[in-house]
C-alpha cells in the first residue's frame, strides 16, 4: 500500500543524497542515491544489509558528515551542521555517559547549553527521568547501573532536550533480548504519548517491523532506497500479541526477503537497467 503524505511540509527531507569516501588507494561510493521524506510525529525505521551505509546516512542527516552531493533539510532548512533541535542516541551508550556525573547530571548536561533557568531544567530532567522509568535512580552513577538502565539514561537525556527529531542508531544492539524488548516498548510509548518524531536504524528485522510505522529498506552499497514499506499493524503494540499476529509474520518475511535480494544484488534501482 503506498504511503500517504501529509499536505504540510515534511519534517525531514533527504534528496538524492550521495557520499563518496576519497582516499589515496581509490574512492569508495558508500551511498549512491538516497531520497525519502519523514513527516512530523512519524516513527520511521531504516534497515538494510550489513555495510550498506546506514550509519553514514545518519551522520549526513545529523550534520556530522558532509555529503558528496544531494541535500538534507529539516523543516525546510538545509542541514550543514548539527541542528540544534536534533538529538542522537547511539549503540555505544556507555561512551556517551560521563561516569563522574550522576544520572541527573548526565541528563542535565546538554540542557546547560540551552541556557535555561534552573527551575525549567529541573522540570525537564524530572519529566524525562519519569518517562524512562529512572526517577528512582537520579542520584546514582552510570557505573552503578545495568546496560539497559544506562541506555535509558541516554534516552532520558534526549527526551529532556525536547528535540524536533530523535535519531537512534542501533541503540539496543548491545543489550540482552529481554532488555531489548523493554526498550523497544519504551520507544513506542515515547512516540505514542509524546508524539515524538523518531528515525530509528537497526539491523534487526523483527525490531524494525515491531517499532515502525514505516520501514525503509536500503540496498547494498552504493546504497539507494529499495523499498519504503508502510507497516499496517495496530498502533498499540505488545511484544506477545503483536508478534503473534499473522500480519506481523507477513511483514517481517517480506522485509527479510527484500534484504536478501539486496545482498544478492537482485533489486534494480528505478530508472536503471537490470544487468
Amino acid at each position: 500500500m503506498p504511503e500517504s503524505r501529509s499536505a504540510a511540509q515534511p519534517l525531514l527531507t533527504v534528496e538524492h543524497l550521495r557520499k563518496v569516501y576519497e582516499s589515496s588507494t581509490g574512492n569508495v561510493e558508500a551511498i549512491g542515491d538516497i531520497s525519502f521524506q519523514m513527516d512530523a510525529g512519524e516513527l520511521v525505521v531504516i534497515v538494510g544489509p550489513s555495510g550498506c551505509g546506514k550509519t553514514t546516512l545518519l551522520k549526513c542527516i545529523a550534520g556530522l558528515l558532509r555529503p558528496t552531493s544531494g541535500i538534507v533539510e529539516l523543516e525546510g532548512k538545509r542541514v550543514t551542521a548539527p541542528p540544534p533541535r536534533m538529538a542522537l542516541v547511539f549503540q555505544e551508550y556507555g561512551r556517551s555517559l560521563y561516569p563522574w556525573l550522576t544520572v541527573r547530571g548526565n541528563v542535565d548536561l546538554p540542557l546547560k547549553h540551552k541556557k535555561l533557568p534552573r527551575a525549567e531544567r529541573d522540570r525537564l530532567i524530572d519529566d524525562a527521568l519519569v518517562a524512562v522509568g529512572l526517577d528512582h535512580a537520579a542520584k546514582s552513577y552510570p557505573w552503578q547501573l545495568s546496560g539497559g538502565m544506562q541506555q535509558r539514561v541516554a534516552i532520558a537525556r534526549a527526551v529532556a532536550y525536547e528535540p524536533e527529531v530523535l535519531i537512534m542508531d542501533e541503540p539496543f544492539a548491545a543489550v540482552d533480548a529481554q532488555t531489548r524488548a523493554d526498550l523497544e516498548d519504551l520507544v513506542r510509548t515515547l512516540h505514542r504519548e509524546r508524539g515524538m518524531s523518531i528515525l530509528f536504524v537497526t539491523h534487526d528485522i523483527d525490531e524494525s517491523v515491531y517499532l515502525g510505522e514505516r520501514v525503509i529498506v536500503l540496498s547494498k552499497s552504493p546504497t539507494w532506497v529499495q523499498e519504503d514499506l508502510s507497516i499496517d499493524l495496530p498502533a498499540d503494540r505488545d511484544q506477545l500479541v503483536t508478534r503473534a499476529l499473522p500480519r506481523f509474520t507477513e511483514l517481517r518475511t517480506h522485509v527479510y526477503e527484500q534484504i536478501q535480494r539486496a545482498k544478492r544484488g537482485e533489486a534494480v534501482r528505478p530508472g536503471a537497467t537490470a544487468a
